[in-house]
């Protein structure tokens, strides 16, 4: 008989969680303005919310918290963390960052200017915020395919290389900053990028003569989809598709609370000497001196550990396994969701689900509202909300998915705790005629407003 799955590791200490009622959750929505950012963690049942700084440690990773060197300038935890980073991604060149957002910043803050274009695979909310922010355009170059949720292809994520080329063809070169390839794709539903992709793009950059960014909070989970899906891999290890995937890449930027498995963490790393010592200025204004960059010593020594632990194998396919179960739960109940089950999180499809909802009342937004309510589960609206408003015209933008996003912390809950969520979910769905009505905004920031914006139920 074939032995079942199971963890590759074993539980060592739990934490309490409580069920609180449908009417104490009303309330607690309705003062959180129907954000459910603004909610208590204490208000949460199963918080799939994110998956970024919410996983569980490992004992590895807490003992090198211990030997953390808080030395302000050149900590022993600093040279640790350079060589994890040399020895698994292959870069020279890193300055630590508090997290991936402060990465982007202390990168754009360098290399762009007003009017710059920066193609990518459908930039996550920091990424495109960031560019934004400093009046320059993002264009989106995912493949078409991406936008339908029940076709299952391998590398849904992938970057359209005639939609690149023909960006990179028509913009002036001193207007090509970068181009931004993100591994996974997290706004396209969790999915892989191939290898077979990023040496496309990469080819392409080179040809243009513009670097290739890649935004790598998922990254080893996208190694892993390359070792199970992509011919010629079968037989890799981890760590060798990560080597080559990074052969490719000029630079990268990582929030290490994902595939490092920290708290908080993050850094960007490059091939280039000169950009190094050119973004050493603003990690110093922002973040703090070199050797740290709003880390402590303790975090860089987990960070370290975590970059080798996340990278192996067993780590990733316990990690993976419970996405799919989850997918196959709702595949039973008949659920529509962005197929093929991404790496770190279900993205269930929202308009496919709530079609009375018209689309000016935010479609995911109002599935990840009902389904608190339903159990207590936090997930995150990937739709209109998170596109936010054209920068020139100010007119909401509503994107081709309207996705709810429930990401699995790394080593945090049971499938017990997914048949929940999956029950859930069910509940909802079968109630769905009866949600005809979704949201309005009441207040919003002007850049990245799904974090803090406030709204109303439509009328």
């Amino acid at each position: 008989m074939k032995l079942p799955f199971s963890e590759s590791y074993r539980i060592k200490m739990v934490e309490h969680i409580r069920r609180s009622t449908r009417e104490e959750r009303e309330e607690w929505i309705k003062d959180a303005h129907y954000n459910l950012f603004q909610l208590k963690s204490e208000q949460v049942f199963i918080d799939l919310l994110t998956d970024s700084g919410t996983g569980a440690m490992s004992d590895r990773q807490w003992s090198a918290m211990m030997l953390g060197d808080e030395s302000y300038a050149g900590a022993s935890s600093y040279y640790n963390m350079k060589s994890a980073i040399k020895d698994i991604l292959g870069f020279d060149y890193f300055l630590p960052t508090h997290q991936g957002r402060a990465a982007e910043n202390v990168l754009f803050s360098t290399i762009l200017k007003e009017g710059d274009v920066v193609p990518g695979n459908s930039h996550f909310d920091t990424t495109k915020g960031h560019i934004e922010f400093r009046r320059c355009a993002a264009p989106d170059c995912t493949i078409d395919e991406a936008a339908d949720t029940q076709l299952e292809i391998p590398f849904k994520g992938n970057m359209d290389p005639a939609k690149l080329e023909k960006i990179l063809k028509e913009t002036p070169h001193d207007k090509l900053p970068c181009v931004v390839l993100t591994v996974t794709n997290n706004t396209a539903g969790g999915q892989p990028v191939s290898m077979k992709n990023i040496k496309e793009v990469a080819a392409l950059c080179k040809q243009y003569d513009v670097p290739l960014l890649m935004d790598s909070a998922r990254f080893a989970e996208n190694a892993y989809f390359i070792k199970q899906r992509e011919e010629g891999y079968a037989d890799k290890t981890i760590k060798e598709i990560v080597r080559e995937m990074y052969q490719y890449a000029d630079i990268m930027t990582m929030s290490s609370k994902k595939d490092a498995i920290v708290n908080m963490g993050g850094f960007v790393a490059f091939k280039s000497k000169d950009l190094w010592h050119r973004c050493q200025m603003f990690c110093i204004m922002n973040e703090g001196y070199i050797t740290y960059g709003g880390m402590s010593g303790r975090d860089m020594n987990a960070l370290a550990q975590g970059l080798d632990e996340g990278t192996e194998f067993d780590t990733l396919d316990s990690r993976i396994h419970q996405v799919a179960y989850l997918g196959a739960k709702l595949d039973e109940y008949g659920i529509p969701y962005q197929r093929p089950a991404g790496g770190h999180a279900i993205f269930l499809d929202a308009k496919k689900i709530l079609t009375n909802v018209p689309k000016e009342e935010f479609i995911a937004q109002t599935l990840a509202v009902e389904l608190y309510l339903e159990a207590g589960i936090r997930g995150v609206e990937i739709g209109s909300i998170l596109a936010d408003r054209d920068p020139v015209t100010r007119e909401n933008r509503y994107p081709r998915l309207e996705l709810l996003r429930l990401a699995i912390p790394r080593r945090t809950y049971t499938d017990n705790h997914m048949d929940v969520v999956a029950a859930a979910v069910k509940n909802v769905y079968d109630r769905r005629d009866s949600i005809k009505r979704g949201y309005v905004i009441t207040a919003e920031l002007p850049v990245m407003r799904h974090f803090t914006v406030e709204l109303d139920k439509a009328k």
